[in-house]
């Protein structure tokens, strides 16, 4: 395969690098104090992207999205990464909960939520880890669903939900079977609407000094019908994992266009601040970040292209995705880590985007799994091959 972005698709990309560096980029001050001032901006940026065609380019067709192919996808989601908005801007925020329940749900549940989530109409939120247990060992996840008639019943304490105060419904990962079954076939998924009695917003979690949209929540005796089961009981780890493939996929992208602004920020800097009668570039100490920084981003993106690449022709693609995982989460941080060191002072204060960008980058290494755990993992896979 080629690594160059094909020729069909760049015209496209070019367009979304375009809206999110002369749109969505000098947004994000407004953006990121939130309000009503930020929600109107974002109403704003979303009816300019439906009006330019860069709306819901990865949602299917048939369900009003551009309908791109996965490997299209990957390369567009690479620029419109460069702002954490840009998915909401452009319509693909709700992108795995659209392909999941376009796969997996049933009835009412298909009816009220499909369409109206890949509209970006409603928003998602996923519970699955919980502060009691160690989540990087999902089997040990203490929520539990029991069939009563012909309704779930759903006791459990989760965090770390993303967006759970503005979505219309959240998906509880949680324990259906007994103790005698295998705990790999004993967990499902349940669509649970937000303002089902018992649904309760405990706090949003403040992370790393920022109120990023992570909620905790408990289930109080939750009553919602059984058709609200996502898929066959007993495989809530089986659609996890076709869930979570694909995304660490989009996360890794989307970490590459936010560590390639980054990297564009500390060659600026270079260029352009002097220190001691001469640009910092010129300096060989600031000339290493620049090697380090380029040669981190161009290994991460051929990993995970290639990656992406296996997903497409059909393989699991389970060494691939977990190497991709803890290599672009250790890119993102050095990257970022350096254009701040090359700003001094001022990298340290919100006079450019970089301190907001280090914080969030910080969850990459913990989120949809942490480093350790993946480490563990594919080495494991690798090593059985001997």
């Amino acid at each position: 395969m080629s690594f160059e972005v094909p020729s069909h698709i760049r015209p496209l990309r070019e367009a979304v690098h375009a809206f999110m560096t002369e749109r969505v980029e000098p947004a994000e001050p407004v953006l990121h104090r939130g309000g009503e001032e930020a929600r109107a901006l974002i109403r704003t940026l979303q009816a300019e992207a439906k009006a330019e065609g860069l709306w819901a380019l990865g949602h299917p067709a048939e369900l009003g999205g551009g309908g791109l192919a996965f490997m299209d996808y990957v390369y567009v989601n690479e620029v419109q990464g460069r702002s954490e908005y840009g998915q909401i801007a452009l319509g693909t925020y709700t992108l795995q909960d659209t392909l999941m329940l376009n796969r997996y749900s049933e009835g009412a549940i298909r009816q009220t939520y499909l369409q109206a989530l890949a509209d970006a109409r409603i928003g998602p939120s996923f519970a699955m880890t919980e502060p009691e247990v160690a989540s990087s060992d999902p089997t040990q996840l203490k929520t539990r669903a029991v069939l009563d008639g012909d309704e779930w019943v759903i006791t459990g304490h989760k965090w770390f939900t993303t967006g759970a105060a503005q979505a219309a419904y959240t998906t509880v990962m949680c324990r259906t079977e007994d103790e005698s079954v295998s705990p790999y076939a004993a967990f499902s998924m349940i669509i649970v609407p937000t303002d089902t009695p018992g649904y309760e917003i405990v706090r949003e979690t403040p992370v790393l000094g920022l109120d990023h949209g992570h909620y905790e929540l408990r289930f109080n005796e939750v009553r919602v019908p059984k058709e609200n089961l996502l898929g066959p009981r007993g495989q809530g780890f089986a659609i996890a994992q076709e869930r979570l493939g694909p995304g660490r996929i989009f996360h890794c992208m989307r970490w590459l266009g936010q560590a390639q602004r980054a990297y564009e920020l500390l060659c600026s800097r270079l260029n352009e601040r002097t220190a001691f009668g001469e640009p910092l570039a010129k300096k060989q100490l600031m000339q290493s970040h620049v090697f380090e920084s380029y040669a981190e981003i161009q290994a991460a993106r051929l990993l995970t292209l290639h990656a992406a690449h296996k997903i497409d022709q059909g393989d699991q693609a389970r060494v691939e995705i977990g190497a991709i995982k803890v290599v672009g989460a250790r890119m993102l941080h050095n990257v970022i880590d350096r254009a701040i060191q090359a700003y001094g002072a001022a990298g340290l204060t919100d006079d450019t985007p970089l301190g907001y960008m280090y914080r969030t980058a910080r969850f990459a290494r913990i989120y949809d799994g942490p480093d350790e755990v993946h480490i563990h993992t594919v080495a494991r896979r690798i090593l059985k091959e001997y």
